[in-house]
């Protein structure tokens, strides 16, 4: 108590104040110097017990506090009376709570990042491995058609490289918040065509027939050019699924609680198994035998979801994959 500076100078001042009164009682009778000097000395006591007792509190939170410094598993702060330091401790119990939630918050964070860097690795290595073996092929002088054959499955690989890390750039502004959402009146049909347009070559030549139901001036709010990478997405899984000769429907429906965008194919369709993990990040299905990185139906709900929208997939009646994107009015 004594390395407290407040604490000397009121024993200073209480022994001053003590003797100046201790004088002039027995300078008034012998009695009443007797009875100034004990009441005295028996509130020094008291006031001495009481703040040592405080002492003895202020110090048990401060040796909590530097449990919560130094990440102790186990924090117990007692309860004290009411008065000040029960309102301090209260306070120290909330941010000790906090400061676990913030933690066990960081941690998480670090073993997804540690998974996604590793789901990374392994998703580039495979196509890297690829055009290693290609470069290898090539250098023993192939034929004229073998070369080019060669050349395209290269350039497929690298166009597929290209994709993941654009896919990834943009989920990591997503997840970071520095993505800002226009809020306009976005023509459905306009959006689905822009969506559409880099997915025409391949789907005229797998022969892929595609067939929409789109009414006329049909209008969300969102914005164009993120809601039509979603929908392109979503298709993208659809023209990988269907192969050659399938197709693909577009139904839209507007009604008095949401507006409706239903894609659906004619391919085999999603297992039991992996509905619920679809729209995770690199999750491929766990007989999946498309070249697919298992990133772009993420990268959908996060775009959808973040403009208050609601994206589903499921197994349509009549077979096939049928995806629900909603908008609330």
């Amino acid at each position: 108590m004594l390395r407290n500076r407040e604490f000397r100078q009121f024993v200073i001042c209480y022994l001053l104040i003590t003797s100046v009164n201790v004088i002039l009682g027995f300078a008034i009778h012998r009695a009443a110097g007797i009875l100034a000097a004990c009441s005295s000395m028996v509130f020094g006591i008291a006031f001495c017990v009481f703040t040592r007792a405080r002492y003895r509190s202020i110090a048990q939170i401060a040796d909590q506090i530097d449990l919560v410094l130094h990440n102790a598993d186990h924090l117990y702060i007692s309860d004290s009376e009411e008065g000040e330091l029960s309102i301090l401790q209260s306070e120290i119990v909330k941010m000790t709570l906090r400061i676990r939630e913030q933690n066990a918050m960081l941690k998480k964070e670090k073993e997804h990042l540690a998974d996604s860097l590793a789901d990374i690795a392994h998703q580039l290595r495979t196509p890297l491995t690829s055009i290693n073996l290609i470069l290898s092929l090539l250098e023993n002088g192939p034929d004229g058609n073998e070369r080019d054959n060669l050349l395209w499955e290269a350039e497929e690989l690298l166009a597929r490289m290209d994709w993941l890390l654009t896919a990834l750039l943009k989920l990591s502004r997503l997840d970071a918040g520095i993505v800002e959402f226009r809020n306009d009146q976005v023509d459905v049909k306009c959006m689905i065509d822009a969506a559409l347009k880099p997915l025409s070559i391949t789907m005229e030549l797998h022969g892929i027939s595609l067939g929409t139901e789109i009414p006329e001036g049909l209008v969300i709010a969102g914005d164009s050019d993120w809601l039509s990478e979603a929908v392109r997405n979503i298709l993208k899984n659809c023209v990988e699924s269907v192969g050659g000769n399938g197709r693909i429907e577009i139904v839209c429906e507007d009604n008095l609680l949401y507006t409706e965008i239903v894609i659906r194919d004619n391919g085999a369709g999603f297992k039991e198994e992996d509905l619920y993990y679809l729209f995770d990040r690199f999750y491929r299905g766990k007989n999946s035998d498309t070249a697919g990185f298992g990133i772009g139906l993420a990268l959908c709900r996060t775009i959808i979801t973040r403009q208050g929208g609601t994206v589903s997939a499921g197994n349509h009646p009549q077979g096939g994959a049928m995806f629900c994107i909603r908008f609330p009015k």
